[in-house]
């Protein structure tokens, strides 16, 4: 029988018994059927998770899988950035903000847009850990901005 994880160790101390390298879209999970060097495990959580490189699963036969962010397409923006970093953010966008840089994942209309707002752009390959929000562990998920548009009144 495959060995299940229903629970998730935050920042893991280790030691680990294998590890388990998910992409930035991979690591939003709920429920999925993982391999590792150890084996496969299946994932079985109670709801959808967002899982930063470090946390862990603890698995039914008593071992510890460490999640690992794998390196992946991104571009890392230099520039003025905290107006680069408004209009990043204004599309809702996953960005990691760093002191000289910000790092989003490769979007051609994106790095368009930027570099016409004088962005210095490079790609590289990293993983990609985005700045989390204030909605969601690791993610800035979508929000409702409230832009009812149907007026239920009357003019005299």
């Amino acid at each position: 029988m495959i060995p299940c994880s229903d629970r998730i160790i935050r920042n893991a101390p280790g030691p680990f018994d294998a590890e388990v390298v998910l992409d930035y879209e991979s690591r939003l999970l709920r429920r999925k059927r993982l391999a590792c060097a150890g084996g496969d495990f299946m994932v079985d959580l109670a709801e959808v998770t967002s899982l930063e490189d470090g946390d862990a699963f603890a698995l039914s036969d008593g071992r510890i899988v460490v999640v690992r962010a794998a390196a992946e397409p991104v571009l890392v923006v230099r520039g003025p950035l905290t107006r680069l970093a408004w209009h990043i953010g204004n599309r809702h966008t996953p960005c990691r903000i760093e002191a000289d840089r910000l790092i989003i994942r490769q979007d051609h209309v994106l790095e368009a847009m930027l570099r016409r707002l004088g962005a210095e752009i490079s790609h590289q390959n990293l993983p990609f850990r985005p700045e989390g929000g204030a909605y969601g562990h690791g993610r800035t998920f979508g929000h409702d901005h409230g832009h009812a548009h149907d007026h239920h009144h009357h003019h005299a």
